[in-house]
């Protein structure tokens, strides 16, 4: 039997290699992958009294229908209690929704990053829940957003972005540092967009997903021979991305060795692929993002300094939800917007206490936790608005009353809806006394909103309220609000 600390995942798949991928990620963990080649075996596994107690299933080789909703649903009639994740090939939401209304608690999609696996596992069974687990859906929303769109103006985030902006038009490399899950993907596409190159497609490398022994060949190439394996010559991402950019996501998980190799190609351009010797000229700007300190890492060694301080030219260190929840329900009426256009989704509101249920939680995946959470409410949504019902798992983490160091920040916790919106910039629509205030009140509070969000910028401001620059600057007047404009 296992030990009590180790988990036990039970993996269906009948690819052994696949099997030794995943015990080894589940491994680092404390996770023991018990594997199963099809249904019928897991049936046999779970008859029989000497098989140790599952905590999660992994569903491998998804594909999405009838057929897969079908599967999905056989599974969970052996553990209905348990986890079930599905591993698959297909990336789009309406796969995600064809999935998760059939039954599934998470969504991956190949190939998957060790990290992400080891965190939808970890979220799925997390023993401190006692009704229900916070289990985040992997679905990607993946149109790109200029830096006008991003939402967001708590003062830091706006700073991180205002850097990121300047250094749009420039070719030198870009660090972007924060905890995972907070946008950084998102910069990085903005960035590129901005930039002279932005015309061509931005090619991204998770350098986390990558085995160490193939890392080298996606990032510079092989000659074909050039190892076991090798039956055919292989272009690498430096030289798909010739005239465009490159961005290095979790630059701080690439091999020492790597990183060498990586240096030269920065400083140079120059570069060669494995097994051959001609060198290689490539006109390449680049893009790093890790969740990682990486200065921390240069300190014990397992980050080369000179790369550090070659990625790290311009330098955007991007602030948690948590340190930003005043962006929150701006954020999350986007996300909502987002999600509609989606296949199978539909327009969702959202009401003042489904946010402030939403604002009285800590985060700790951060915006990617925070749209999860969102999609998968908005997917089971039977009403026209997500309201706190909706969240049964984000209320109770918040009134469990988690430690602060469980967030690595103080939780909202126990906050009246009045009090989570005093943290941020919505609009009060209510007096004291409980009677709706003035429209002329509420009208100057979303023209200072406005311009705060936008930062000053007038022609965008009165675009995005949908009225002309004059009539802007004659409300600015009438309403007493000239002074902010200035």
């Amino acid at each position: 039997m296992r030990p009590d600390p180790t988990r036990c995942l039970l993996l269906i798949d009948d690819e052994p290699a696949q099997r030794r991928l995943v015990a080894a990620i589940g491994a680092r963990a404390g996770w023991w992958v018990r594997g199963a080649n099809d249904i019928e075996q897991a049936r046999e596994m779970a008859a029989d009294p000497q098989e140790p107690k599952w905590d999660a299933v992994l569903l491998d080789h998804w594909l999405p229908g009838e057929e897969g909703a079908a599967l999905v649903r056989e599974v969970k009639a052996i553990r209905p209690e348990l986890p079930l994740l599905v591993l698959t090939a297909q990336s789009t939401v309406a796969c995600a929704v064809d999935a998760m209304r059939a039954g599934a608690s998470d969504f991956l999609v190949k190939p998957i990053a060790p990290d992400r696996l080891l965190t939808a596992l970890n979220s799925a069974t997390d023993r401190r829940r006692t009704t229900g687990e916070l289990r985040p859906l992997s679905e990607k929303i993946s149109k790109s957003l200029g830096f006008e769109e991003i939402v967001g103006s708590a003062p830091a985030f706006r700073a991180a972005l205002a850097v990121a902006a300047k250094s749009a038009r420039a070719r030198a490399p870009v660090l972007l540092e924060g905890e995972s899950g907070v946008g950084k993907e998102i910069v990085a596409q903005a960035i590129h967009a901005a930039s002279p190159r932005g015309k061509k497609q931005l090619h991204v490398v998770n350098c986390g997903a990558i085995p160490e022994n193939l890392v080298e060949s996606v990032l510079f190439g092989h000659e074909k021979g050039s190892f076991t394996g090798a039956f055919d010559r292989h272009i690498g991402r430096f030289e798909d991305a010739e005239g465009s950019t490159l961005f290095l996501d979790e630059v701080g998980e690439l091999p020492l060795e790597t990183q060498v190799k990586l240096l030269r190609a920065i400083e140079s351009g120059e570069f060669q692929r494995l097994g051959s010797r001609i060198t290689q000229t490539v006109d390449v700007r680049i893009i790093a993002a890790t969740n990682r300190r990486l200065a921390e890492e240069v300190a014990k060694g397992r980050f080369r300094e000179d790369l550090y301080y070659r990625l790290n030219v311009v330098h955007v260190p991007i602030p948690p939800l948590r340190d930003r929840i005043s962006d929150l329900p701006a954020l999350a009426r986007h996300m909502l917007n987002r999600i509609a256009e989606q296949p199978g989704m539909r327009h969702l509101s959202i009401t003042d206490d489904g946010l402030a249920v939403l604002m009285s939680y800590g985060w700790p995946g951060n915006v990617r936790q925070l749209q999860n959470a969102l999609f998968r409410a908005a997917v089971l949504c039977e009403s026209d608005a997500l309201t706190a019902a909706d969240f049964p798992h984000i209320a109770t983490e918040a009134s469990h009353g988690r430690r602060a160091d469980d967030f690595h920040a103080k939780p909202l916790n126990g906050q009246s809806s009045t009090a989570a919106y005093a943290h941020g910039p919505g609009i009060t629509l209510y007096q004291a006394d409980g009677n709706l205030r003035p429209l002329e009140q509420i009208e100057a509070d979303v023209i200072r909103l406005a311009i705060g969000h936008y930062r000053g910028r007038m022609t965008e401001v009165a675009r995005r309220l949908g009225i002309g620059r004059s009539t802007l600057y004659r409300k600015l007047g009438e309403l007493g609000i000239g002074d902010i404009a200035a």
